[in-house]
């Protein structure tokens, strides 16, 4: 399968299990919380599928998922859930990417 694809498929799962552990959070805004999450851990799969860097995509995976968690970890405070959620899926992403990915 292309990396490209994959990378929609595995960021779309990847929001959809995001989304899924706010669901018994209180927000103020809880639609516009969990839209905002989704559209983060999407990009992170995406991104990883749609790069070709010159390391291991887990590498990839690792630095994408700290980099596009930290604007939302920066905004909400909340350090660990955020990039222990961003680094892991993304590290994640960029295992099924690599190994699975053309």
């Amino acid at each position: 399968m292309s990396k490209i694809i994959l990378g929609i498929i595995c960021g779309i799962v990847f929001g959809a299990i995001s989304v899924a552990t706010m669901i018994p959070l209180t927000f103020k805004d809880k639609k516009a919380a969990m839209a905002g999450a989704f559209v983060s851990r999407f990009g992170i799969g995406f991104v990883i599928g749609a790069t070709n860097l010159p390391f291991p995509t887990w590498i990839s995976g690792l630095l994408f998922g700290l980099l596009l968690s930290l604007p939302d970890a920066i905004i909400t405070k909340a350090w660990i859930p955020i990039m222990g959620l961003g680094i892991i899926g993304g590290i994640i992403c960029g295992l099924v990417i690599g190994s699975f990915g053309v």
